[in-house]
């Protein structure tokens, strides 16, 4: 019998039983799991196994010389002619599968070494959810009283019929990354906003070590895998915490990190090496032993541990600090531990795992200061820090004072997760594809011309955050040296070295003429924008434009929080970010200039308009994004963020606000305004549109101009047809039997 004609189980399974408190885990595993198993073609012998309970030995955690009994016990591990296939566990019906602790259980157990299959699986008796190792995502989730229309799907994800060819392409692609000679890199689309962010899902970006910024990993790696593929070569020379290059490796493409920050390329070297878990933990309970024995507690024992231990002595501060010094940001006792700590650190032998027991200590120093207090309802260690609240060192009215032998070891708990994570991805081999150096993105000399596939980098903007002043405590504290030249290199306005705007702006536009140079022709660089200033977005486009790059659109990429500065700024600054797209071509085209004709107020009033029109009644923030998107793209951002810094009166003045959704809405007795003439207000959704879809390469028919434009017209007044194309002849024109693109005159302004 092939396995398309099997009867699908649990057809007569009543799925009430699952409402009931008495149908538990177990219940899950023998009456729903174990009959799904069987009928995929699995048995308890035979080359296609059902291996039940599976006790793995721990690879990480030891006490002395002896592995600590800890119980990790998969339910089911699928076995297809002698290879793991699938870890497959049974949950309570209560229990959550599709996201949290439970499913970074699974993985942990899909990625064991005593395992690595390329899938796992959880199912709850309501809910089954498979999951693909490599990527980390769902690609089959479906209501368990929904099974019979999912079955083929089941069938080719699991049946052993169809894993065995599909398992052994998989252990070959892993080892043997290859090229498509298909791929078409100039073809590719940029993403459109990626929603469904959780940043702290992955252990390895999140609780290793605090830094001042960092990307979303979900959105660089998905980044990388469009415009990208394996073994291609990735570079960001604005590395920071190594997201761009831990996702790159996790991707099998090669890596290039530069940061001028010695602190950045500390972390990410550091965390990407392959440690030993059990020598680490073992080196953690030597070091915590002689620790507690020597701990410093009375006046007289931080005396004596002050005169005995180095710690950093009278390095200044940068000017805005509410203390001069760096032993002036921790209390007596403080600075007498960290120095002790330190010591027995550095008496282990020099190596991986010293280097990671340091590690632990730069991410403890965040907790241990003058700046750090505990957040009001949460435990000591769970705070905040004024240094990566404020971007200065401040010191906080209630500092904490938490217990730093309890937090060190909760390092290593964070960096043992971590590790746990990319073992399966980024081995000693890997590691031959990934550079991290310290340097400038200003001189990438040995980076050899045309040699780069794709660049993704956050670049520092204006005077938001000075990486080398701020990181002072860390670099001291690690013996990390910053020269005076690095200072002059760094890419900041203000500073301790008091950078002119025109010196950021040399600098920036250096790293981009060096990122152009490096970059191989048709091929993409991204660039995250977390504009401030208006002025920024100009430099980039025009210096890009300069160096080669072809402006290939922005797209605005929300991280689920609203900042204090956006706030501040809300035609400056988005919740989230913009990420700029540029292609290297032989013959790039410049960004056209937009003459609006006719007043900014108008403009502002219009798109207000078409965002409420778009969503049906739209918040504060969806208006203050989207009018920070048409000015930038249409050119009148500046004078919005001079002449209309709070646009709460103007929108007072003209629509009505629902406090109960906190939307604006057009006034229960206007209609849409329509004081802007009506050619003019399809002329300029007709630019907005166009140059839209034209960054992604598309190019739309003339139903599909006025099937998007028409909703925003919604004013009383609606445009003909021949009107909307008499308008979209003047400023567009044809290309294919029936697509339009804007018409671009010699000196790159549009009609």
């Amino acid at each position: 019998m092939s396995a398309t004609t099997v009867a699908v189980p649990l057809r007569d399974f009543d799925f009430s039983l699952l409402e009931s408190g008495d149908f538990k885990e177990d219940s899950v595993r023998e009456e729903m799991i174990m009959p799904i198993l069987r009928a995929l073609g699995y048995s308890s012998s035979g080359p296609n196994r059902i291996i039940r309970s599976k006790t793995l030995l721990h690879p990480f955690i030891t006490i002395g010389s002896k592995r600590r009994p800890i119980q990790l016990i998969p339910d089911y591990l699928l076995s297809v002619n002698g290879n793991f296939n699938l870890v497959l566990d049974a949950k309570a019906p209560n229990e959550e599968i599709k996201q949290g602790d439970n499913v970074e259980q699974v993985y942990s157990y899909a990625i064991h070494p005593e395992i690595r299959v390329p899938q796992f699986a959880l199912c709850n008796g309501k809910e089954f959810a498979l999951y693909d190792v490599h990527n980390q995502t769902s690609v089959l989730c479906f209501p368990m009283s929904e099974l019979e229309q999912h079955w083929e799907d089941l069938q080719r994800y699991i049946a052993p019929s169809t894993v065995s060819t599909t398992l052994a392409k998989v252990l070959r692609t892993r080892t043997q990354p290859k090229k498509s000679a298909e791929f078409d890199y100039l073809a590719v689309k940029p993403p459109l906003e990626i929603t469904g962010i959780r940043k702290q899902t992955a252990r390895r970006h999140f609780g290793v070590h605090g830094y001042f910024t960092k990307q979303v990993w979900k959105v660089v790696r998905t980044y990388i895998e469009t415009f990208t593929q394996p073994g291609d070569v990735v570079l960001d020379p604005y590395g920071g915490t190594g997201v761009t290059l831990v996702e790159a490796l996790l991707l099998r493409r090669k890596a290039i990190h530069i940061d001028i920050n010695p602190l950045s390329v500390f972390i990410v070297q550091n965390l990407i090496q392959p440690v030993n878990p059990t020598k680490l933990t073992d080196a953690f309970q030597e070091v915590r032993k002689q620790y507690k024995a020597k701990e410093p507690k009375t006046d007289e024992q931080v005396k004596a541990a002050l005169k005995r231990y180095p710690y950093p002595h009278d390095i200044p501060l940068p000017k805005n600090s509410d203390v001069s010094s760096i032993e002036q940001l921790f209390t007596p006792k403080q600075l007498a531990r960290l120095a002790l700590l330190k010591h027995l650190i550095k008496k282990w032998e020099p190596g991986v795992t010293q280097d990671t027991l340091l590690l632990m200590f730069s991410g403890l120093l965040n907790k241990v200061n003058l700046t750090y207090h505990s957040s009001e309802g949460r435990s000591e260690g769970r705070g905040d820090s004024g240094i990566f609240r404020y971007y200065r060192y401040r010191i906080a009215p209630k500092p904490a004072n938490i217990d730093m032998m309890k937090y060190f070891e909760s390092r290593l708990n964070k960096i043992l997760a971590a590790k746990k994570e990319i073992a399966p991805f980024i081995t000693q081999k890997t590691l031959e594809d990934a550079q991290v150096r310290q340097g400038t993105a200003t001189d990438l000399h040995d980076i050899p011309d045309d040699s780069v596939d794709y660049i993704y980098t956050d670049p520092p903007y204006g005077s938001h955050i000075p990486y080398l002043d701020l990181s002072v405590m860390w670099n001291t504290w690690l013996d990390l040296r910053v020269t005076e030249k690095d200072l002059e290199n760094e890419a900041i306005e203000g500073g301790e070295h008091y950078k002119s705007k025109e010196e950021y702006s040399a600098l920036l536009a250096a790293s981009i003429r060096e990122m152009a140079r490096a970059l191989k022709y048709d091929r993409w660089m991204s660039f995250v924008f977390a504009h401030q200033n208006p002025a920024y977005w100009h430099l980039i486009i025009d210096s890009a434009e300069k160096a080669g790059f072809e402006y290939a659109g922005a797209v605005k990429q929300n991280n689920g929080q609203t900042s204090f500065k956006k706030r501040q700024n809300p035609f400056t600054v988005l919740s989230g970010q913009l990420i700029i797209n540029f292609r290297k071509v032989r013959n790039p085209r410049t960004i056209g200039s937009v003459a609006l004709g006719a007043p900014v107020m108008d403009i502002v009033l219009e798109t207000v308009e078409s965002v409420i029109a778009m969503y049906g009644g739209a918040t504060l923030e969806q208006i203050n994004d989207e009018l920070v998107l048409r000015g930038l793209e249409l050119g009148f951002l500046d004078v919005l963020a001079k002449e209309y810094a709070d646009l709460t009166p103007l929108l007072v003045q003209w629509f009505d606000y629902d406090n109960k959704t906190k939307k604006y809405n057009i006034r229960e007795d206007r209609k849409f305004k329509s004081h802007i003439p009506l050619e003019l207000r399809v002329r300029y959704f007709i630019v907005s549109y166009l140059k839209r879809l034209e960054h992604r390469s598309e190019y739309p028919t003339f139903d599909d101009v006025v099937l998007n434009i028409m909703p925003l017209l919604k004013n009383g007044i609606t445009p003909e047809r021949q009107t909307i194309h008499n308008v979209l002849e003047r400023i567009a024109e044809r290309t294919g039997k029936d697509r339009w693109r804007l018409i671009e005159t010699g000196q790159g302004e549009l009609f």
